[in-house]
């Protein structure tokens, strides 16, 4: 929105072409969405809590956990508000990529809605059946896909470039859809099967936010894509304002988040914000890049996997419970280190990521 009043607000003083500046903006995002989630936090945690929309805890999970019945749940509400908020304003509009961007964000934090107000106020323990659920999340992932696809103008958009290699890509064509696919719906609920401690799914969700936001600015400018020999997409360096929305409503969540939690973010939370690291990878071209990054999203994932699969398979289990923190947690790790733990190797991974951009 304020790109657009530029146009207007130059003619009356030319400092504000400052608000033209991609980096600039992007910093504004940051500050907005904090402060619009650090000002509606204390209203939304005070509004759950009268209507009595609290989290229910498996009797069969770590027994520390039972301490947490009743915290207000549905909490990620105040995330999305604060990320579409900000990217909105400090946005361009005319941008493509930021509208599909949004549109992926808001269409599975809805389905995470529906999920937890079945489970939470309906008190339906199953909440959205799995094959509903995977059904809308599998129609707004090819709607977005697709939209993509038909917008590729110079042959990169659906090329699958691999980190640490500087010649050694894939031309997917029509593939590009089923595999985009696969990165936006298997990121949503990676992220989904992480969130199950204080903390423990925001502040990766952050860090690996912020690192998209580098890989979308240089993607996005053909001077530092041809040094860096990175893939140019033309128009992707928009989306470093949204990753700087999503910053700074993880940092504004993780305020009431940290634990001890006074909220969490539910389904409508970690479904949306999976669902948006997923999409802004597909687009800039970083999807391998994305598998290094959440490696904890990866591991908590193939530790159910593994689960469900020795189960049936053999009737034994290979992990005390999955996902993977609550493995540990029935070891005897106090929660804060599970999470912090979690938080370090996040930040060494986001560091790999990132070294990707030089060693090729």
């Amino acid at each position: 929105m304020f790109v657009w009043l530029t146009q207007y607000l130059v003619e009356i003083h030319t400092g504000f072409r400052v608000l033209q500046y991609l980096t600039l903006r992007a910093i504004f995002g940051v500050l907005t969405a904090l402060g619009v989630s650090l000002i509606l936090g204390p209203w939304l945690i005070r509004t759950l809590r009268q209507h009595q929309i609290g989290q229910s805890i498996r009797t069969d999970g770590p027994k520390s956990h039972l301490s947490k019945s009743g915290t207000p749940t549905m909490g990620g509400a105040l995330i999305l508000v604060s990320i579409i908020v900000s990217a909105l304003l400090w946005s361009d509009l005319t941008n493509h990529y930021v509208w599909i961007t949004v549109l992926v964000t808001a269409g599975f934090g809805a389905i995470g809605w529906v999920d937890d107000y079945r489970k939470v106020v309906q008190r339906n323990s199953r909440g959205l059946p799995a094959r509903w659920k995977y059904l809308w999340q599998s129609v707004v992932a090819i709607l977005a896909a697709s939209m993509l696809y038909m917008a590729t103008s110079t042959g990169v958009e659906n090329t699958l470039f691999f980190p640490f290699f500087k010649n050694l890509t894939i031309t997917l064509g029509l593939f590009y859809i089923v595999f985009s696919y696969f990165v936006i719906v298997g990121t949503s609920n990676a992220v989904n099967l992480t969130d199950g401690l204080d903390g423990l799914a925001i502040l990766p969700t952050v860090l690996i936010g912020g690192a998209l936001g580098v890989f979308a600015y240089a993607g996005g400018n053909v001077v530092y894509a041809e040094y860096l020999q990175i893939p140019y997409v033309i128009g992707a360096g928009e989306l470093i304002v949204f990753c700087g929305a999503m910053v700074g409503a993880g940092l504004g969540f993780l305020w009431f988040n940290t634990y001890p939690a006074q909220v969490f973010m539910g389904d409508v939370g970690s479904l949306a914000l999976g669902a948006s690291l997923g999409v802004m990878a597909v687009i800039v071209r970083q999807e391998l890049v994305l598998f290094i990054m959440g490696g904890i999203f990866v591991a908590e994932t193939l530790s159910v996997i593994m689960q469900v699969a020795s189960y049936k398979l053999t009737g034994r289990r290979i992990f005390r419970m999955a996902p993977l923190h609550h493995h540990y947690e029935l070891k005897g790790w106090p929660e804060p280190r599970i999470i912090v733990r979690f938080w370090i190797i996040t930040v060494i991974l986001v560091l790999v990521a990132l070294s990707t951009l030089k060693i090729r």
